[in-house]
């Protein structure tokens, strides 16, 4: 009979999160005892194709490029301990992330762990998502005409639940539900039924609040003077408790900095949801609507109340284009007069543009007087009555479909340094590739998955 309480650490929100992360979760999963779980959340909605896009340059890559230093740190200590393992930095390339992990584990001396890699999210060329609705929120987006960089549907837990239940101790996947990836160790320890809506729910909802890493435990919280946070240099990553029964009691790793406490909870809970009475992820629909978040002492607070429902009957897919290219660039300029001076260079940044005839959509901020909130005729910088500031930014972005148009308007920031105005400096500049996304329903049974298994020796 399984134990009546699991805990599930989260290690990472996105890709590139804190590397230092996942060592204070880890010892405090094993110093509390009991079974337990670690599961990293890398992949954003433009995350998989960046991936694909370094995929074509290097057919060996095109998994989470901070894989080996989450990992190192913690993969042997897991193994020792019991504790698998769950993430998506498989991301266009899982079996791939796979060998790079069964390589590690050789390193390292683990010879024997045994890996899973699941396949079956990149549907590119096996579905004609012309044929399937768009996703509502993107129905009004304009593509053009980029080249389809990627095609990803968002896999269910069950993949990940095979895997361990076919003795894993890490599982790589690529695109799937970010709670599933917490939910597929509770499934796979209380052998909760795929239909088990109410304790599908529990276990979601405690994925939904850890996926994003240290948003719950207050790191994107804080407000100094009005919501502090102690230690946000040192913030610790959160940890779900749940029962076999469905209870949920949110923490987060011990001697680290941050807050878990009933505002931060909150925030984490309301985050992306469009609709409280029908989140939906792939494996259960969520009503949040009941949800009650009582504090149970220092860093603990009890969510109760959610409810489930049957899990939709068509799963999302998230679809990259080609979208042109981002060029941009910096400079800044300071001392008395540097409002004037920084107005005049945003001129001449307007005029070069018109005067070499590039064809790019740009705009001008002035970094420190008016940039976030301002329109792309920088309506609110020519305005500005405020106080004369010590310093301003200027900083110009540029679009368009020509790499090289776009590349030679950034370029334009460099010339600021010989071609005035007085008093500048520390300019740069650099050109991305831009990427465009447009999210489809296709029926689940046009997505199918695959589950490979096999020891560190063995995958290496």
């Amino acid at each position: 009979m399984s134990e009546a309480l699991f805990r599930v650490g989260n290690a990472a929100g996105f890709s590139g999160d804190r590397v230092d992360a996942p060592g204070p979760v880890v010892d405090t999963l094993i110093a509390r005892g009991g079974p337990a779980a670690l599961f990293f959340e890398v992949l954003g909605e433009r995350t998989v194709a960046l991936a694909q896009l370094e995929k074509r340059r290097n057919p060996a890559r095109g998994y989470e490029p901070m894989l080996e230093r989450l990992l190192e740190p913690i993969l042997a200590k897991c193994a020792r301990h019991g504790i698998p393992i769950v993430g998506n930095f498989g991301a266009a390339n899982p079996p791939g992330a796979a060998r790079l992990i069964a390589a590690l584990a050789l390193r390292l001396g683990v010879p024997g762990l045994r890996i899973a890699y699941v396949e079956g999210d990149d549907i590119r060329g096996r579905i004609d998502l012309g044929q399937h609705e768009v996703y509502e929120a993107d129905a009004s987006l304009d593509l053009q005409t980029g080249e389809m960089v990627s095609a990803n549907a968002y896999l269910t837990a069950q993949p990940m639940v095979e895997a361990l239940g076919k003795g894993a101790q890490v599982v790589v996947t690529g695109r799937t539900g970010d709670p599933s990836l917490a939910l597929a160790p509770l499934i796979h320890h209380f052998g909760w039924s795929a239909e088990d809506w109410a304790r599908l729910a529990a276990g979601a909802l405690a994925g939904h609040l850890l996926e994003c890493g240290a948003q719950v435990t207050g790191g994107y919280f804080y407000d100094p003077g009005f919501k502090d946070v102690p230690d946000p240099a040192n913030i610790g990553f959160p940890i779900a408790e749940v029962s076999a029964d469905g209870r949920l009691t949110i923490t987060k790793a011990d001697g680290t900095g941050g807050v878990v406490n009933a505002q931060t909870v909150k925030e984490q809970l309301l985050y992306e949801i469009h609709d409280p009475a029908n989140y939906i992820t792939p494996d259960v629909a969520l009503d949040l609507t009941g949800v009650t978040v009582r504090e149970r002492g220092k860093d603990r607070v009890e969510v109760a109340g959610v409810r489930g429902k049957p899990a939709p009957e068509r799963l999302k897919v998230t679809a990259c284009f080609e979208g042109g290219w981002l060029g941009e660039g910096e400079v800044s300029v300071a001392g008395p007069n540097c409002l004037a001076r920084a107005r005049m260079a945003a001129q001449v940044l307007h005029e070069r543009l018109r005067l070499r005839r590039l064809d790019v959509r740009a705009r001008v901020d002035l970094i420190g007087v008016a940039s976030v909130h301002d329109s792309d005729d920088g309506a609110l910088w020519r305005s500005y009555q405020g106080p004369e500031p010590s310093e301003v930014r200027v900083r110009l972005a540029a679009s368009g479909l020509r790499e090289d148009d776009v590349d030679q308007a950034a370029r334009e920031v460099l010339a600021l340094l010989c071609c005035g105005p007085a008093g500048n400096g520390g300019a740069r500049w650099r050109t991305t590739q831009r990427i465009r996304t447009q999210s489809y329903l296709v029926p689940r049974s046009a997505v199918e998955h695959r589950v490979t298994v096999g020891t560190a020796k063995e995958i290496a």
